[in-house]
């Protein structure tokens, strides 16, 4: 008899089941209430069972679920057409998932070179610090030997260079030099946010060496800083960009999006994918995208960030042992804690408290609520951050 679990055992799981959701709130099978910061680590957009996204869902489930991307896809070009609208993209490419849509980018960034005469172009300089998906290709665009460990040889064609950097990722640039692949701000490595200057450095340095600039938004996109995507408080525009988690408020959808020179290389038969941009998908996706544009709804998120991000400094300045650093912006914040307290006992307080967390690289615990998170939520969430911080100041002096 097998003793592996029947479930593959790849993560380390809470023994909590969730039943229900409800906006900003989850509850677990024993009925028990839990304010939620995680959001199914920046997925769930607008909260859980948000009406509009169940009823776009349900009325599209009782006409057409699938029917492969061979025929036209109606929804495929409805959120196409307006996220070209809203972005620098020409044209898009929809999968199911983050590491799909960098896996996109990856390939639209060699194709480039290859269709416009410099095939030996193919190298993309990443950061360190990355996180990009789990495929053999992303693991070796984020470069993390945590990532890497076991999966052997890594992927060829990545270089990387220190995050915000400009001077050694110009350095970094050579003859086979193909791309440019950055997070606007660091999720899984820590909530480190680029400044404005360096996202403006790396188009100026992407149109001088003839290279693409492309963006993985996956975690920081969507609405999660107070615009749609991050990079737009830099005033630049990538040449890819590749979106997800948000994208589908818990829907399973990726987009790679793209510039006409970009892509120019993605003919037909050069990329595809079963799934993705499946008629379900779609509807759920143009669901997000209505709320999300509605007349001041971004600048609701942007208010409710800085109301967040005070109070998470104010805890940060009553409780140096705790914690060392606060990090992020809009509803994508990070509290670094101090070396003696991980970010797993941090979390487990907070869980026992009724408020989910997210842990992250650098010692760093991530709080990314739905964006329809509210002023008495945030208040909540502060509250008991600040018991939880004050028992482990409590435990530092006993």
């Amino acid at each position: 008899m097998a003793k592996i679990p029947v479930v593959m055992p790849t993560y380390s799981r809470t023994d909590i089941v969730f039943e229900r959701g409800e906006g900003c709130w989850l509850f677990d099978t024993d009925g028990k209430r839990y304010l939620d910061f995680a959001a199914g680590v920046a997925v769930n957009a607008l909260g859980h069972a948000h009406p509009h996204m169940v009823q776009a869902l349900t009325e599209q489930a009782a006409k057409l679920w699938h029917c492969s991307n061979l025929y036209r896809v109606a929804g495929q070009e409805k959120l196409a057409a307006r996220l070209v609208e809203r972005t620098f993209a020409d044209t898009a490419f929809f999968a199911n998932s983050g590491a799909e849509a960098v896996e996109c980018a990856i390939k639209m960034a060699r194709k480039y070179h290859s269709a416009t005469g410099h095939p030996e172009k193919y190298r993309i300089i990443c950061c360190s610090g990355a996180f990009h998906g789990r495929t053999l290709a992303t693991i070796a665009a984020g470069g993390q030997q945590k990532m890497l460990d076991g999966f052997g040889p890594a992927v060829e064609g990545f270089d990387h260079v220190p995050f915000g950097n400009l001077n050694e990722l110009r350095a970094a640039i050579g003859p086979q030099t193909a791309a440019i692949l950055v997070e606007p701000i660091q999720g899984e490595g820590g909530i480190h946010a680029a400044t404005l200057d360096f996202l403006r450095g790396l188009r100026a340095a992407a149109d001088e060496f003839g290279l693409l600039l492309m963006f993985d938004e996956v975690q920081c996109g969507v609405g999660r800083t107070g615009r749609l995507f991050a990079h737009e408080w830099a005033d630049i525009a990538p040449d890819v960009m590749a979106v997800a988690k948000g994208l589908g408020g818990g829907f399973p959808v990726g987009a790679c999006l793209a510039n006409e020179k970009a892509a120019v290389g993605m003919t037909p038969g050069s990329h595809g994918s079963t799934y993705g941009g499946n008629p379900l998908a779609m509807a759920v996706a143009n669901a997000v995208l209505d709320v999300l544009t509605e007349d001041g709804f971004l600048a609701r998120v942007e208010a409710m960030g800085e109301k967040l991000g005070q109070g998470l400094d104010a805890l940060k300045a009553a409780y140096p042992t705790v914690l060392a650093e606060t990090r992020g912006m809009g509803l994508m914040r990070g509290l670094q804690c101090v070396p003696t307290v991980t970010p797993a006992d941090f979390i487990t307080k907070a869980r026992a408290q009724g408020l989910l967390l997210v842990p992250a690289g650098d010692n760093v615990v991530r709080l990314l609520p739905p964006l329809i998170i509210g002023a008495d939520e945030i208040d909540a969430a502060l509250s008991i951050l600040a018991t939880v911080c004050r028992g482990i100041a409590e435990e530092q002096t006993a």
